[in-house]
């Protein structure tokens, strides 16, 4: 009776490992890339997205993340993307008219006329249809999830800038876009595209005079160092596109896909709540160190 028992043990024991063991075989693991510190609001979308994702795939469906252009810079993460190299990302609406020019439609200066106008905008669903009907019927190789946003763009430097006219002949570091490409020269500035990693030698070294992003991603990319003139002219939204691979995107049953829609879902649904909070931190952060050093300043313009 007693060595049956001990059998039966066994038994459960061995059918208890194999079925952990084939839980552990259904988890599956995807890349999740994007070129800026996981401090900044990317990695707010990225941990939002994961988080959701596993909650709802109970564990099988696991992302796996890539700050830092740890896989590449923009452009590059979007080629990488479409070849299925890298299973999900964020990349701004800017760099995503790289595979598809009209989602410069988002860049085109002073279109948002305050943070709420911004997160009404991103927000309602007619907008976020509309945008991943124009980009999942041309873009070939990936396919948008959801619209996000860091906040608005400012421009720095070592001088201030109050006025339009204070751009004219500024070698301003622009994303490479058209839309960049028309706005900036309008004003008289001279545009120069460099990925956003070279960004901090140039300004260093005085290859460009200017350039522009977000407050957070200024300041947790220390360009403040090299650029110590911060002019809030919000010209345009730092807006973001989630991406999936077709990869990816295809080898996934409808159930899955939903999970992996709804969890990008989310991200577009608090993503700009939190990034223009975010934004707010590194300004009261700024502000305080310019109170505390004469090498920081931020003025409103424009």
């Amino acid at each position: 009776m007693r060595c049956k028992t001990m059998l039966f043990a066994m038994a459960l024991c061995l059918a208890a490992a194999g079925a952990t063991g084939a839980e552990a075989a259904e988890a599956r693991h995807f890349s999740f890339a994007y070129d800026q510190p996981h401090t900044t609001a990317y990695g707010i979308a990225a941990d939002t997205f994961a988080n959701k994702l596993e909650e709802l795939s109970h564990g099988t469906l696991v992302i796996d993340q890539f700050p830092g252009a740890q896989l590449g810079q923009e452009p590059q993460v979007l080629q990488k993307l479409r070849t299925g190299d890298i299973d999900f990302a964020i990349t701004s609406t800017a760099n995503s008219a790289t595979v598809q020019p009209e989602s410069g439609v988002f860049s085109i200066h002073f279109v948002f006329r305050s943070e709420d106008h911004l997160k009404k905008a991103l927000t309602d669903p007619a907008v976020v249809a509309a945008f991943r009907e124009m980009m999942n019927s041309k873009v070939e190789g990936a396919r948008t999830l959801a619209l996000g946003t860091m906040g608005f763009r400012d421009i720095y430097s070592k001088r201030e800038i109050h006025r339009l006219e204070d751009l004219k002949n500024v070698k301003v570091r622009v994303q490479a876009t058209a839309t960049e490409d028309t706005m900036f020269p309008a004003y008289g500035a001279q545009t120069i595209h460099m990925p956003f990693g070279d960004v901090y030698t140039s300004l260093q070294t005085g290859v460009v005079e200017a350039a522009e992003n977000g407050i957070n991603v200024y300041q947790m990319n220390k360009h403040y160092e090299v650029a110590p003139i911060m002019s809030l002219t919000e010209h345009e939204a730092n807006n973001n596109v989630v991406w999936v691979s077709d990869k990816v995107w295809n080898s996934l049953s409808d159930e899955q896909k939903g999970w992996v829609q709804a969890a990008a879902d989310e991200v577009g649904r608090t993503m700009p709540a939190k990034a223009l909070d975010l934004e707010h931190q590194s300004m009261v952060r700024l502000e305080k160190s310019a109170s505390s050093s004469s090498r920081t300043s931020t003025n409103r313009v424009l």
